[in-house]
């Protein structure tokens, strides 16, 4: 479908699984006793989040939030627009902002401020993915997946213009 595209598998299906039943555990631990709100960034981090609220023993409400810095691009604007806000009121509950991928990391660093600001008691960042050499702010992130090179990821929620999102592990477009 897609073989003159995109580049070798990088990820499986089944090590994406293993690695949210390893962080689903570790949430459940670090908020033991808690609700906690689970936030998905719309829409690349839909299928993470689902495979990882699967592997956490807590209760939780989920909303999500539909955010941009790339439009139909490969590189971030640095221009961060949110498409759809939460429904949910977060002040005073613990967040666990859910991302397909930290790449710039202009969006989750005023994701972060933005949700500090409607009164989070503690905003954590929870990312499938990592990619350090395309960072232009630093930012911390509690739980990260894999780290990957700096190329144009894609595959298991990760797309390039809407293509590419169903396939079922990671990858990467060729030049």
């Amino acid at each position: 479908m897609h073989e003159n595209t995109i580049g070798t598998i990088m990820i499986t299906q089944e090590e994406i699984l293993q690695k949210a039943k390893e962080i689903g555990l570790r949430i459940t631990q670090e908020f033991e006793g808690e609700e906690i709100v689970m936030v998905g960034i719309l829409r690349g981090a839909v299928l993470w989040m689902a495979d990882l609220m699967k592997n956490i023993g807590l209760d939780m409400t989920i909303d999500f939030m539909a955010v941009s810095s790339y439009g139909g691009a490969k590189k971030s604007s640095g221009v961060v627009k949110i498409n759809k806000d939460l429904d949910t009121d977060i002040e005073g509950k613990s967040v666990i902002i859910v991302e397909d991928i930290v790449d710039s990391g202009v969006t989750l660093n005023y994701l972060r401020g933005y949700f500090v600001s409607r009164g989070a008691k503690v905003v954590k960042i929870c990312s499938l993915l990592d990619k350090p050499d395309g960072r232009r702010i630093d930012i911390d992130v509690d739980y990260i997946g894999f780290t990957v090179d700096d190329r144009f990821i894609v595959g298991y929620g990760l797309d390039y213009d809407q293509r590419y999102r169903n396939l079922p592990y990671i990858t990467y477009l060729e030049d």
